[in-house]
């Protein structure tokens, strides 16, 4: 990944890709800018978007009955977001909020789909870029339950 302009998808979806399949696949996409406190995805709606982190930080929030924001996660540059909207379709399960200015690529599945028989070469590495992604945060939710379920029933000796 040796090209400038795919500096841009930052490692988790850059590495497998060669500077052709790099420059194709950010062709493809826009970059956007957002203001601090500014919604990027909302809790419930369905957006079929791709997103990478370029600069700046997102928080990954629900909003309470109170109406405050809690943040579950927050997301920093070269990472993804919206990664399973983006292939399920599915309304999402949290909001996605700019902490100070952010920047943003954003690839539609609309762009993207026509690359399945143009080029499945660097589909196949988008998606397996993706499936990284999603299995890193499924594997530090686990961990993270299990902790929470150690403290609770106060096992291990470390609580």
């Amino acid at each position: 990944m040796s090209n400038e302009r795919c500096f841009i998808l930052g490692p988790a979806l850059g590495k497998d890709l060669t500077e052709e399949e790099c420059t194709l696949f950010v062709e493809l996409g826009t970059i956007r800018d957002l203001a601090d406190g500014e919604i990027l995805i909302k809790e419930g709606e369905v957006d079929n978007n791709l997103y990478v982190v370029v600069d700046g930080n997102l928080a990954v929030t629900r909003q309470v009955a109170s109406g405050e924001w809690s943040t579950l996660h927050v997301l920093h540059a070269g990472e993804l977001a919206g990664e399973l909207g983006f292939i399920d379709g599915l309304e999402h399960s949290a909001s996605l909020r700019a902490l100070g200015p952010v920047s943003v690529f954003t690839l539609s599945r609309d762009s993207f789909d026509p690359l399945l028989s143009a080029n499945p070469h660097l589909v196949f590495n988008i998606m397996r870029a993706i499936i990284r992604g999603v299995h890193t945060t499924l594997r530090r939710m686990n961990e993270q339950q299990v902790e929470m379920s150690n403290y609770i029933s106060k096992q291990h000796g470390r609580y």
